[in-house]
């Protein structure tokens, strides 16, 4: 079988010891759901110095879709305190780059273009309550199917902070109607890696036209007596850089998460 089934299936420590030299040699290019269960996932957004106060206080004021795991120093690429052994430059399985709002490629590892004034901001993400849910009996399609979440931009705004303002990004999975509480109960207990959803039920209340064509990620089909539930999303920061258009964001590309060493009941709240 191909190496990102054999991730899936494989032991959690084997998972643990492999992807990010994987990550790192672009051994493995995927999306990151159910990989390494019982580890922290992060979603990744990169601003020169000049932009990081203005960013820092934006993660402060929409803790829902930015909630921070860690800030790294300016030209720094070390997470001391999420992952000492990692290089945020090269473990992420793809990156995206913002040039003044707008996509310009995406890339293996920020390598060629690293500075000493970027700062590394790390926030929380809801693949790390999948496992969660999972093992409440609470099954999730995208996983089953080896796909990544749907992800939407709403028409929910985030409080501005400096030049940073635009819409909240979701993602979605959907639910059993007679899970819906449990589900709720599950993820509420994550606060930072984006806690219980924002949104259950009709997509069009929260600016959703069309449920089977996301903004980003896969499509995944809801099937009869599911329900949609939306959860804030850390890919806000890309519908953000696109609206504010700052000269230079890099972040991971949608669902490519960075895998932290923080497992995931050191951020559970009991």
């Amino acid at each position: 079988p191909p190496i990102s089934r054999l991730l899936y299936t494989s032991s959690a420590s084997y998972l643990y010891k492999r992807q990010r030299e994987l990550f790192r040699t672009s051994q493995l290019i995927c999306p990151t759901s159910g990989m390494a269960p019982g580890y922290v996932q992060t979603n990744l957004a990169i601003l020169p110095m000049s932009y990081a106060f203005d960013f820092l206080l934006f993660c402060q004021r929409n803790p829902k879709p930015c909630p921070l795991i860690e800030v790294i120093e300016p030209g720094e690429y070390k997470p001391i305190k999420s992952a000492p052994n990692a290089d945020i430059r090269f473990d992420v399985p793809q990156y995206r780059i913002y040039k003044n709002g707008i996509l310009s490629k995406e890339v293996e590892n920020i390598s060629d273009i690293w500075r000493d004034d970027l700062v590394t901001f790390l926030f929380g993400c809801s693949f790390s309550f999948e496992e969660a849910l999972i093992e409440s009996g609470i099954n999730l399609s995208h996983f089953e199917n080896n796909k990544n979440v749907s992800m939407f931009i709403t028409n929910i705004e985030t409080t501005p902070a400096g030049i940073f303002s635009g819409p909240t990004v979701v993602s979605m999975r959907s639910i059993p109607r007679d899970k819906l509480v449990k589900t709720i109960q599950v993820t509420s207990r994550f606060p930072n890696v984006h806690g219980a959803p924002i949104h259950i039920g009709d997509p069009e209340l929260i600016g959703i036209n069309d449920i089977s064509n996301p903004d980003f990620g896969d499509v995944n089909i809801i099937k009869e007596g599911e329900v949609p539930v939306f959860w804030a999303c850390g890919v806000t920061p890309q519908a953000v850089a696109m609206k504010s258009k700052p000269s230079l964001m890099i972040t991971h590309s949608p669902g490519h998460m960075f895998v932290t060493d923080i497992k995931n009941h050191e951020v559970a709240v009991i």
